[in-house]
């Protein structure tokens, strides 16, 4: 049983306001050596290259992959947002990340150079992550396509070229819309599998229903996505289930077995540091519900940290790898 990261963390003070390589890679260092002395086991680099002081609240997981590519338009116009609010894809957010007005292609959009950036910066195992064509599909306004599938699609296509060239030991894709809309569960599965497809290493596909100001976006439970889930072509899962009910939980025994269980056991929504004490018995209580302490591979948070003060992420990582080794009995 590993600890790991979802991805994101705290943008360090001294971050926003330049540009220099330098400085990037001087706080991607200090994220890395913050997760090694906790003793995370996977480790991120905090997906620091994505964060964009205009867009802070959705850079990391939807700006930073939709601006770069060709075919799209991040400049909408007033009827553009007016059909993205009368759209189903709307609700936590007034105005599309994109219009895509022709055919999608890779464009400006690098996430093998991101990878070589970080690659060496630690002895210990990186896990590199990515946003959904899923996710990327449904906050965009499609003007081109006309069929939410087919932007998925081909969007993933554009991101299994892309990391087809990388050679993490772990590739996580992040999925956060799917789980408030499991009716388009079988073909968001087609498209994420496609994705995994091109992966070199260990294949992860991370589940949550969202984090804003720490609130939750997607109304959903997991029984509804077991279709889903039991489509994915994943090694492994990271689950959203500290907020979760136990009842919810429950409903994870029905995941086949050939995909590894990653659980959320630390609160990202809640200041309050968990004592390993808590984490501990969090581990106990799903183990217990699926059946065994081997059906977990990973322990992990519930969702990214990078809402979170750095000090209080930092004492959460703290808990997670302590309560592990409680748990363990190591």
């Amino acid at each position: 049983m590993k600890t790991t990261v979802v991805g994101s963390y705290p943008v360090p003070s001294w971050l926003p306001g330049t540009s220099s390589r330098e400085a990037l890679r001087d706080a991607v260092l200090a994220v890395l050596k913050t997760q090694e002395l906790a003793g995370i086991d996977v480790i991120s680099d905090g997906e620091l290259s994505r964060f964009d002081p205009n867009h802070p609240d959705t850079n990391g997981m939807i700006d930073s992959f939709l601006k770069p590519l060709d075919g799209v338009d991040t400049r909408p116009t007033r009827e553009d947002i007016s059909v993205f609010r009368n759209s189903e894809a709307s609700g936590y957010r007034l105005a599309p990340a994109a219009i895509v007005r022709s055919e999608i292609g890779e464009g400006l959009l690098d996430l093998p150079r991101e990878w070589e950036f970080i690659r060496d910066l630690s002895s210990r195992p990186i896990k590199f992550t990515l946003t959904s064509p899923y996710m990327l599909a449904r906050v965009a306004t499609d003007r081109h396509y006309g069929d939410l599938h087919l932007l998925a699609m081909a969007i993933a296509r554009v991101l299994r070229r892309q990391v087809e060239e990388i050679d993490a030991p772990v590739v996580q894709v992040d999925e956060a819309s799917i789980t408030g809309h499991p009716q388009d569960g079988e073909w968001a599965a087609e498209a994420i599998n496609h994705v995994l497809g091109g992966v070199r290493g260990e294949k992860a596909v991370h589940l949550c229903f969202g984090n804003y100001g720490g609130q939750t976006i997607q109304r959903g439970h997991w029984q509804a996505l077991l279709s889903f889930v039991n489509a994915l072509q994943a090694d492994h899962l990271v689950l959203e289930c500290a907020r979760r009910s136990r009842e919810e939980i429950e409903c994870l025994r029905d995941i086949r077995p050939e995909i590894g269980i990653g659980i959320g056991v630390i609160d990202i929504k809640d200041n309050e540091v968990e004592s390993p004490e808590t984490v501990a018995a969090s581990i106990d209580t799903v183990a217990k519900i699926l059946g065994g302490a081997e059906r977990i591979h990973y322990v992990h948070p519930d969702c990214g940290f990078w809402m979170l003060r750095r000090s209080v992420a930092d004492r959460k990582m703290r808990a997670l790898v302590e309560g592990r080794d409680l748990f363990l009995g190591t």
